[in-house]
């Protein structure tokens, strides 16, 4: 079928609307028309530093309704109502104990440019065009196995939900799912972008005592502390460390950094008490850590999370719940933008004009 994407032709390029070819769903894959699609950093570090092959159809933060099922699948049927997460194989050793976010395929099948058999389902003129995902969702229709889709509530704007499948689940997640901190304790998010503020929320909801937001937009500290944040701290006007320990009296048990920015991974190393973890989720590069005296000394944790280490089938309807009773409301930090104004959303998201935005795709 034909459809209508926005593709990436080349490292660093705006996003053309283009005609392209679409297949048909082959066993156990779905498709869906999408509705509307969230715009996520990880998008912009693909088109930027061609971390998947290019040409490609971009987009891992869909939303739509089922259009067709392929054969075998039993779990969805034309009408649902949908939200694509990432790919996972299902049957390694990870997937089948309930971390597909570390799959061991999860590189191949998310960046791979492939769908879940190794082949394409977009063309352009009889040339392949990459899925980014399992899903592309930068399109009015996308087609991804049925292990990364998700059925959501009808009563619930569908076009808000899709970053649900990415960004959102992983800072929510990383509190909820991996570091789970105690009720009554100390948490430090380090970036209030969507995913840091999604980890505040997130704090809020399991009773944390003190959230401190850490970032260098006094108008997104502003927003923190609407959505749960007990004290906010601008880096660029204070010295973080000193401020948090004074603040909790010897430095939080628990930390998320977003930002992947060595200085403030450092940071958020420091300002933890003895024993304190941290979850490290914003890509950060090549850096240096003093292991003795920023972990091993007062036996800290570091750790890596990955799509807030979720299980998207279980924790996608449970942020979906939290949202309909009011304790979630991930819908202050959205704006919609229409599909054709993809490349304003994608400038303003980079200039933090934009927390998080959504293309509204279909009219």
């Amino acid at each position: 079928m034909k459809i209508k994407a926005a593709v990436t032709h080349g490292q660093g390029q705006d996003f053309r609307f283009e005609e392209v070819e679409l297949a048909a769903p082959k066993a156990n894959e779905v498709l869906v028309k999408i509705v509307a699609t969230g715009v996520c950093h990880t998008d912009a570090v693909a088109r930027d530093e061609a971390i998947a092959p290019l040409p490609a159809v971009l987009g891992h933060e869909g939303s739509g309704i089922v259009e067709e099922v392929g054969e075998g699948v039993t779990r969805f049927a034309k009408g649902d109502h949908v939200v694509l997460s990432f790919a996972h194989c299902g049957h390694c050793d990870n997937c089948l104990t309930g971390h597909p976010t570390v799959c061991e395929t999860f590189n191949d099948l998310n960046f791979g440019g492939t769908n879940d058999d190794y082949t394409h389902r977009l063309s352009k003129d009889g040339h392949s065009l990459s899925t980014f995902f399992g899903q592309s969702s930068f399109g009015t229709f996308a087609i991804a196995h049925e292990r990364n889709i998700v059925k959501v509530d009808k009563d619930v704007d569908l076009a808000l939900l899709g970053p649900l499948g990415c960004g959102i689940q992983t800072g929510a997640g990383t509190v909820l799912n991996r570091i789970k901190p105690e009720f009554g304790s100390t948490i430090a998010i380090y970036g209030a972008g969507a995913v840091g503020l999604s980890a505040i929320m997130a704090a809020k909801i399991v009773g944390c005592k003190t959230i401190i937001a850490i970032d260098v937009h006094d108008s997104r500290l502003e927003l923190a502390k609407e959505l749960g944040a007990t004290h906010t701290f601008n880096g660029s006007k204070v010295d973080v460390v000193k401020e948090i320990k004074e603040l909790t009296n010897g430095g939080t048990k628990y930390a998320v950094d977003t930002t992947g920015v060595p200085p403030v991974v450092r940071q958020c190393l420091q300002a933890l008490r003895p024993l304190g973890v941290a979850a490290i989720v914003g890509v950060t590069p090549e850096m240096n850590i003093d292991v003795h005296n920023d972990l091993m000394a007062e036996g800290k944790t570091m750790m890596g999370v990955i799509e807030g280490d979720s299980v998207p089938n279980v924790f996608i309807p449970e942020l979906v719940d939290y949202y309909k009773a009011g304790q979630f409301p991930f819908d202050k930090l959205v704006k919609f933008y229409d599909f054709e104004d993809i490349n304003e959303a994608f400038e303003d998201s980079k200039n933090g004009v934009t927390i998080k935005p959504i293309l509204k795709i279909a009219k």
